[in-house]
């Protein structure tokens, strides 16, 4: 098994996998020997070999390539694609509950109308976010001083403790709203306990009870055609 190592200034060993093949890689303090890293791995080989068996199960969406007929997701739901070029600005709209219309110029390429896709896709979480950040923060009894919504390759989210600053998945948006909702009460709840310990599930259990449901609507869902790279 091939293990990626990455060393940096903090406290505990890290061993996450990662989609869409199942990589290793173990995040480690500085001072932590090769040998501690390699009986690390060994002591989780099962739970490796069962996440990696879970990916290569996972349904996943071939190359996309933005033409009309093309199956899309928003919210858990699929959306055929309309292409319609016209002159004018590039625009991305909803017909329905079943057809993504978008407008582009003649001779736009694949990789503008991601663009266009992806930029609605990114409006649509910042508009459903503030409202749901409002609700956890107080259930939670914390406030995050800052979030975004990027394209992420390995996290369906992270949460800078110091800064408390949450940044939430671009691939959210195609995503039952379950998954938005766990995802963001998650990172939140690492504003109480840094680690995915058993204090961390409990304020989980406490605050959000289905979360487990969540967790594995989320694992289950179409992973996206992407390069992964870690």
């Amino acid at each position: 098994m091939t293990v990626d190592v990455v060393r940096k200034d903090i406290k505990n060993l890290h061993l996450g996998v990662y989609p869409p093949e199942g990589h290793v890689r173990v995040a480690v303090p500085w001072h932590v020997t090769d040998e501690r890293v390699r009986l690390a791995v060994i002591s989780k080989l099962a739970w490796i070999r069962k996440q990696q068996a879970d990916f290569k199960q996972q349904p996943r969406q071939s190359e996309r390539e933005m033409v009309t007929g093309e199956s899309h997701y928003f919210m858990g739901k699929r959306y055929l694609l309309e292409v319609i070029e016209r002159t004018g600005k590039h625009l991305l709209e909803l017909n329905g509950n079943h057809k993504f219309l978008l407008y582009v110029k003649p001779n736009t390429s694949i990789e503008n109308r991601q663009l266009v896709l992806n930029e609605w896709y990114r409006e649509q979480l910042k508009e459903r976010i503030p409202d749901l950040l409002s609700h956890w923060q107080e259930k939670i009894g914390v406030v995050s001083h800052d979030w975004g919504v990027k394209q992420m390759k390995t996290k369906w989210g992270s949460c800078n403790i110091a800064a408390k600053r949450i940044w939430l998945n671009l691939e959210l948006a195609k995503k039952p709203p379950e998954c938005l909702e766990y995802i963001l009460v998650h990172e939140l709840v690492h504003l109480l306990e840094r680690h995915h310990n058993d204090r961390f599930r409990a304020h989980m259990d406490h605050f959000m009870p289905n979360w487990r449901l969540y967790r594995d609507m989320l694992n289950s869902s179409p992973l996206g055609h992407e390069a992964w790279k870690y």
